[in-house]
């Protein structure tokens, strides 16, 4: 495992710019909504829109971290390196851990700069923060599953974007709660909504549960696969 995670953190350095586009980008989007103000029944929610946009980002850097792998070949070169796969995959995930997590604390830690630090807040920034690692981790799983890069980011990107307009096109009120309970695509809302937070199906560590589910699914899916398969 150790020298999984020398191998990763070298290639980072000498050849993973790349992932420093997403990372910053999932930056600039979540501590955009510093411009947003606090004009708002609810201000928390508002500056942390941008959570929404950021999340697309994050989980880019999570398909990229695995999938840029099997489309230029070096996946084979990794896994001759160290042949016990579950090791790379392992290293992988607590690297991209690892650079997710400070580029969420100072996308989030912006966003809410000058908010009164009262109970709601805390627990929708840490949420906030959770919730993007763990879409990272469910963009490095499904990469994993599919070893495509445009498809991965078409699976994820659905997860958290098509599913919400999916789910109000359903005339059946009792599918769109179970199906609203049940994936990762309305979590921010729950997450990040400091007001009347009663109203909604599912609530914020409740939701942030469904997402860690989804996350793990993927990653032990992507895991099986990689043992399995052929580089």
């Amino acid at each position: 495992m150790r020298a999984a995670w020398r191998a990763e953190w070298a290639k980072l350095l000498t050849g993973g710019a790349g992932l420093a586009v997403p990372l910053a980008l999932a930056v600039l989007l979540i501590a955009g909504g510093l411009a947003l103000g606090s004009s708002s029944v609810d201000p928390v929610q508002l500056r942390l829109l941008g959570v929404r946009l950021g999340q697309a980002a994050v989980a880019a850097a999570g398909v990229q971290i695995l999938a840029t792998e099997y489309g230029s070949g070096l996946i084979r070169m990794t896994l001759l390196a160290v042949p016990r796969r579950l090791d790379v995959l392992a290293a992988k995930a607590a690297l991209l851990t690892a650079l997710v997590t400070p580029a969420a604390v100072l996308g989030v830690g912006v966003a809410v700069l000058g908010l009164s630090p009262d109970s709601g807040l805390i627990r929708a920034a840490f949420g906030s923060v959770l919730h993007l690692i763990l879409i990272g981790l469910l963009g490095l799983g499904v990469a994993a599953v599919v070893r495509s890069s445009a498809a991965a980011m078409g699976i994820v990107l659905s997860l958290l974007y098509l599913m919400p307009m999916l789910l109000r096109m359903l005339p059946d009120p009792d599918w769109q709660r179970i199906l609203y309970r049940t994936t990762p695509a309305t979590a921010v809302q729950a997450l990040t909504t400091t007001v009347d937070n009663a109203i909604l199906p599912l609530g914020p560590w409740s939701a942030l549960g469904v997402v860690a589910a989804w996350s793990a699914g993927a990653l032990a899916l992507g895991a099986l696969l990689l043992h399995r398969r052929d580089a």
